[in-house]
């Protein structure tokens, strides 16, 4: 690969992992727009590896309390905090570790033409306008309910859609439960760990076992790995300083622009 499409590729993952803009929408243009090659599993694993390094810096308190929860659950001690943060994250994850494995084929295929991704670009993101329209109960992250997982976790599920943004569709179910835009925001950041844990070992795994000239692969994944931290870790910058001032408004009108110029494309 060039220089060009690492950077290119790179700051695209790191960006749109978690600003709810969906980042397949965007990844879809780029054979379209470029004559670039195909870039390879391998160099997938560098990249979301490069946005799980940046999600687990900025929330790094969070993700010592996670962890020091999963050795709570593990050594018996069900009721602290940090146990039921760990649990409340498990339950999250869970519904989409099912539909991803379920799915993983339909996702593969043609659900990855413009069409789909232009109406679900549209159709999510004015979901997530409507779920934005009036404050409701102004929860904080402390209240977050084994029901509230479960519901962030279901909306999770919709994320199998090419298009939807993993990050969008949760902010959405948080902004619908009665979540301040922030906390809604900072609990979708959390759920993104354990998904891209799962999703860096299955296409790993994927990987095993193909002809790849490790030395110039090597040098192009540790490129796009700190590209995609840097563009994510500014990226989760922003939108946690901003999203609570601007609301999700300039998102939404961003993804209905871009799912309307998809469109135009299938057309």
């Amino acid at each position: 690969m060039t220089t060009e499409q690492i950077l290119i590729l790179a700051i695209i993952q790191g960006i749109t992992e978690f600003l709810p803009v969906s980042s397949s929408a965007h990844l879809v243009l780029v054979p379209l727009l470029t004559d670039f090659p195909d870039q390879g599993v391998v160099f997938d694993v560098a990249l979301h590896t490069g946005t799980l390094l940046a999600v687990m810096l900025y929330f790094h308190k969070a993700v010592a309390s996670m962890t020091k929860g999963g050795v709570d659950v593990l050594t018996g001690r069900m009721t602290t905090d940090n146990a039921k943060l760990f649990g409340l994250l498990v339950m999250a994850t869970i519904p989409v570790a099912i539909a991803g494995y379920f799915l993983k084929d339909f996702v593969a295929g043609g659900a990855r033409s413009f069409t789909v991704i232009g109406i679900t670009s549209i159709v999510f993101g004015v979901l997530l306008w409507v779920s934005d329209l009036f404050p409701r109960y102004q929860h904080n992250l402390k209240q977050v309910s084994w029901l509230h997982a479960l519901f962030f976790g279901l909306f999770q599920m919709l994320a199998i859609i090419p298009g939807t943004s993993r990050s969008g569709i949760t902010m959405t179910a948080g902004r619908f439960l009665g979540f301040k835009r922030k906390d809604a925001a900072e609990f979708s950041m959390l759920m993104a760990i354990p998904v891209l844990v799962m999703t860096g070992v299955y296409t790993t795994m994927n990987s095993l076992g193909a002809d790849i000239n490790w030395q110039t692969a090597g040098h192009e994944m540790l490129l796009g790995l700190g590209i995609s931290f840097a563009s994510a870790f500014v990226a989760i910058s922003l939108l946690m300083r901003l999203v609570g001032k601007l609301g999700f408004g300039p998102f939404v009108f961003y993804r209905i622009m871009l799912g309307s110029a998809l469109l135009v494309l299938a057309a």
